[in-house]
């Protein structure tokens, strides 16, 4: 942490991504991707589920379309991953390390709260009651919301307009590099916390700011809520 520079002010919003930075979601996801795969014998690259982390679902397709060329395999892919994911998520999943804290503390100061995600709608409301996070947020922005899914800016711009802030005020959190793409364009101060998708080098030199953890977020908020 004393590496990581100070936030510039106090944020008038902070906006969330959902899976991988608050739900430890995304094992589970690559999980049932492999499972489907498997099931249905579909071959493919070795560690290829990890590369749809941060996308929304049209992104997916066409990750799925440059590597599937018969249409029917991959509807019953998506089909099949999307019943194990369901099933297993039914009930809540485990969230990620110092979430709950963050979240209280926000709460606690008054910070207006927002999830900008890559799910859709209703999965993505439905995954937040059952982790117990939903009446933490004023407002939930999906990819069912946009014509333009993360890299591009549109969720977060949403979102801040839904909480009525300026976009240049608001604090963005991710854990991957799209997401985190999609904050900065946007005009947002974004913190990234990595899960599976690691910054390289590229990703780094875009200047944001990179933390191990929530906790780590915390206590850079910390100062400015005092």
């Amino acid at each position: 942490m004393s590496t990581i520079p100070a936030l510039p002010f106090r944020p008038d919003a902070v906006i969330f991504d959902m899976d991988g930075l608050m739900i430890d979601s995304e094992r589970v996801s690559i999980a049932c991707w492999s499972e489907a795969a498997l099931t249905l014998e579909i071959a493919l690259p070795e560690g290829f589920f990890l590369h749809m982390v941060g996308l929304g679902e049209r992104d997916c397709l066409q990750l799925l379309q440059r590597h599937i060329d018969d249409g029917a395999r991959i509807d019953a892919l998506l089909a099949h991953c999307h019943a194990l994911y369901d099933a297993r998520t039914h009930d809540g999943l485990p969230l990620r390390p110092g979430i709950l804290e963050l979240l209280e503390l926000l709460k606690e100061h008054g910070v207006p709260r927002a999830v900008a995600t890559s799910t859709r709608q209703p999965r993505a409301s439905r995954k937040l009651a059952a982790s117990g996070l939903l009446d933490y947020f004023d407002a939930v922005v999906t990819s069912s919301d946009v014509q333009h899914p993360k890299p591009a800016p549109d969720i977060y711009l949403l979102a801040a307009r839904r909480l009525g802030k300026e976009p240049a005020r608001c604090l963005a959190l991710e854990d991957s590099p799209t997401g985190t793409r999609a904050a900065l364009a946007a005009g947002m101060t974004a913190i990234q916390v990595p899960d599976l998708a690691h910054p390289d080098a590229a990703v780094r030199a875009l200047g944001h700011r990179i933390v191990e953890s929530l906790h780590d977020v915390r206590a850079l908020l910390l100062p400015l809520l005092r």
